[in-house]
């Protein structure tokens, strides 16, 4: 099959990539209204784009033409928390994802008990493995239909205690739950460990004389 990408309209070229690019991780975004009011919302377009300091990237769309209530309250606030939700959230999680009017809070509707996050405003859930405390630093548009990748810097990370093992997170053991094309999650499944590589730099040697 070959399919131009010129005769694609926006949702259409949704639904094909979210079936090619898989599995992908799912970011559960925390974020606040300036009126107090607490928004959660999943988002699979996430990714790491920085060690030193961390920062975390997730792509927010646009609905209508209009920024969603986690676009409107991150430009708003500059703050939200991103959890990694495992297994048991999986039904949660994908509740999460229907759209209410501003004034809704998704982890009221949801009964999710939430604790204060140490250096933001916004709080994060109590029951999530991993919570990271966030404040925007980045906000990039891209495309036709306005979705901006929001790039935040991580300040403080939430962990289960016993998930750190030698300065890693166990990721069998954290049971994360990751996005198919449609309503469709995973979990990783079985995994493969094969030998570290080292990474080493490379030293480019001077040409000699007369080559």
């Amino acid at each position: 099959m070959r399919i131009l990408a010129r005769d694609l309209d926006p949702q259409q070229t949704y639904r094909l990539l979210t079936g090619v690019v898989v599995p992908r991780p799912i970011a559960w975004v925390c974020s606040q209204s300036s009126d107090g009011v607490l928004n959660l919302a999943p988002f699979s377009a996430f990714t790491f784009v920085s060690n030193k300091p961390p920062m975390l990237g997730i792509n927010v769309g646009r609905k209508a033409g209009r920024r969603k209530d986690t676009g409107n309250n991150i430009h708003a606030t500059g703050e939200y928390v991103v959890h990694i939700g495992d297994a048991t959230l999986v039904e949660a999680i994908h509740d999460s994802a229907v759209e209410h009017p501003p004034q809704v809070s998704e982890v009221a509707l949801l009964g999710l008990e939430t604790v204060a996050s140490e250096q933001i405003a916004v709080p994060r859930l109590a029951a999530p493995p991993i919570a990271m405390e966030c404040r925007l630093r980045h906000a990039c548009a891209f495309g036709d239909t306005g979705s901006e990748f929001l790039v935040g810097e991580v300040l403080v990370f939430h962990v289960r205690d016993g998930l750190v093992r030698d300065g890693k997170i166990d990721s069998v053991e954290l049971d994360p739950i990751c996005r198919l094309a449609g309503p469709t999650y995973a979990t990783l499944g079985p995994t493969v460990t094969l030998r570290a590589i080292a990474q080493t730099a490379k030293t480019v040697m001077p040409a000699a004389p007369g080559t």
